[in-house]
């Protein structure tokens, strides 16, 4: 049953991959997924080489000890509609809708670990999750910030 869900996850995942690439902005788009990618595979490695989580069912699971389908796939998606939808807020709007996207992905993750295989904390929590997801998601998005004010000064 957990193999399907990975499946129904990656085949959600790509259908709002391919929404989100009609949105103008596609050159924002494609650098937000790929540094939210860059940033959560690095933290992710530290997380599951520690055995902080365990992930028993995953995609590739003989290679990778980490889950390819959230650490590449999912979150840079979720960060991407956070992008989208906050392009135009504020720092305010910034920080609140960086909670709600990270509370979403965070209950997810807690439904997940307590029904299915495919995640077990051993020393993490949920507290974990949300904290180092917020702290990443509104790492990038600064990041994009920077990036436009300085094209936009200098184009």
């Amino acid at each position: 049953m957990d193999r399907i869900l990975l499946w129904a996850l990656l085949v959600i995942g790509i259908i709002l991959f391919c929404f989100s690439l009609r949105k103008p902005l596609i050159k924002d788009t494609l650098l937000v997924f790929l540094l939210k990618a860059y940033f959560s595979s690095f933290f992710g490695v530290i997380v599951a080489e520690e055995k902080l989580i365990e992930y028993p069912v995953r995609f590739l699971g003989q290679y990778f000890k980490t889950s390819l389908l959230f650490e590449y796939f999912l979150y840079p998606i979720m960060c991407v509609y956070f992008y989208q939808t906050s392009y135009h807020s504020r720092l305010l709007g910034i920080i609140v809708q960086c909670t709600l996207y990270t509370a979403a992905l965070t209950i997810i993750e807690v439904l997940c670990e307590k029904y299915t295989d495919l995640i077990n904390y051993h020393t993490w929590t949920w507290m974990n999750s949300f904290i180092t997801i917020f702290i990443l998601s509104f790492f990038v998005r600064m990041i994009m910030e920077l990036i436009n004010k300085r094209e936009q000064s200098t184009g």
